[in-house]
């Protein structure tokens, strides 16, 4: 549990567990919503999703009222979303923005995205934290919302991220796993209050390539 008011929790979301239970059934977070209540009649509910291998910050509403306001704040980008992801190389500059329209790759594959020029309106703007061992360490702030936008945008810009087994160079299964991680999120939930900004801490396996990077730990 990363924060906990009246109308929302955010939870640092462990990599490798999906947020909804699948076709197949299995492990997911959805199913120990029971146990967040703290008090209430009701389980929160997700406001937004994660990627099943996507770890950190991870949004719930604690009732309908709350779980629409975010689900508002969400579809209109009211909400700062700021990632942390190793990539493989790295681009030449220090920051910029990848502006790049996404559709579905096709029926079978669901949710796999890929750039279409007629698809969805998809912004991500990037920056270097640092550099080494063949990978750039970048924080990743997706301006649209879209499925898979990160790791598409970066594949398709030359520089997949690590670990990732759909657009990158990852292992079907096993390690290493994805390194993407959502570490900040900032949400403008009360009118009259500074929005609420939540950190999660970077998770175990992204310390050893963070590290090469010139990460110091925090």
């Amino acid at each position: 549990m990363l924060h906990r008011d009246g109308l929302m929790l955010v939870i640092d979301k462990p990599a490798g567990l999906p947020v909804h239970r699948g076709p197949k059934g299995g492990a997911n977070l959805e199913a120990s919503f029971d146990a967040l209540r703290f008090g209430l009649p009701r389980p929160p509910v997700l406001a937004h999703r994660l990627d099943k291998d996507t770890s950190g910050c991870l949004v719930l509403g604690r009732h309908r009222k709350a779980t629409a306001s975010l689900g508002l704040l969400f579809k209109h980008g009211k909400i700062g979303k700021t990632y942390w992801t190793l990539v493989e190389g790295g681009p030449a500059e220090d920051e910029g923005t990848i502006d790049m329209p996404l559709g579905r790759l096709n029926a079978e594959r669901g949710w796999w995205q890929k750039p279409d020029p007629e698809g969805q309106k998809a912004i991500t703007n990037w920056k270097v934290m640092g550099r080494g061992a063949g990978l750039t360490w970048l924080a990743m702030e997706p301006v649209t919302g879209r499925t898979h936008q990160l790791r598409v945008h970066s594949a398709a810009t030359g520089w997949p991220i690590f670990g990732d087994n759909i657009y990158g160079s990852g292992p079907r299964f096993g390690e290493p796993r994805l390194h993407l991680h959502s570490r900040e999120i900032v949400v403008p939930i009360s009118r009259n209050k500074e929005p609420i900004r939540v950190v999660a801490p970077a998770p175990a396996h992204m310390h050893e390539r963070l590290r090469a990077c010139g990460w110091n730990g925090e």
